[in-house]
């Protein structure tokens, strides 16, 4: 296979962790949905979740001072609304009220669910250490809601440049291990 050479600054596009979600956050009245699809699990039990959040986003402000967030996993069919939070500013839009997003009240974390979304994760702040320099925050999931689990979702992952890729088959392969 002949190969071309990749401007480094689009790396990002081959390793996009994906699927793209809503990151909701409040503090003292103020709410905001974030599009991002920089996070990474981290551990299983508890379920840890590595989430960067630059400090030039609104939601950057809203998760240092609350401490809490909620991701939300959207399906495919939800892509404009993905699109439409990404490109557009907590700072001065209300983005659930600009696309129809159903705000639904968490358990146990301030920042709102949204309904449309196949699934919820309620999480909070565990460690800043890596804030400061990278955005990286690590998140444990307290509480997680999905849809029919049985289901096969159709899960948005960016690849940069507003090109998206539908992750819509699953395939159950044999374990490696005895």
């Amino acid at each position: 296979m002949e190969k071309h050479p990749l401007p480094l600054g689009e790396v990002y596009g081959l390793l996009e962790p994906g699927p793209v979600v809503l990151l909701t956050t409040a503090h003292e009245g103020r709410t905001n949905v974030m599009t991002q699809s920089w996070h990474t699990m981290m551990d299983f039990e508890p379920p840890l979740v590595g989430c960067i959040v630059s400090d030039r986003n609104y939601s950057f402000g809203l998760l240092m001072a609350g401490k809490e967030c909620a991701i939300n996993i959207p399906t495919a069919e939800m892509a404009e609304q993905v699109v439409g939070c990404g490109n557009s500013s907590g700072r001065d839009t209300d983005k659930f009220a600009v696309f129809g997003l159903t705000a639904v009240p968490a358990g146990t974390v301030a920042p709102p669910l949204i309904a449309e979304c196949y699934a919820n994760l309620e999480c909070k702040v565990v460690d800043t250490r890596m804030v400061s320099k990278y955005g990286l925050f690590v998140l444990e999931v307290v509480a997680a809601w999905v849809g029919k689990p049985e289901a096969v979702w159709r899960t948005l992952h960016h690849q940069g440049h507003g090109t998206f890729v539908i992750a819509e088959n699953s395939v159950t392969l044999p374990s490696a291990m005895p």
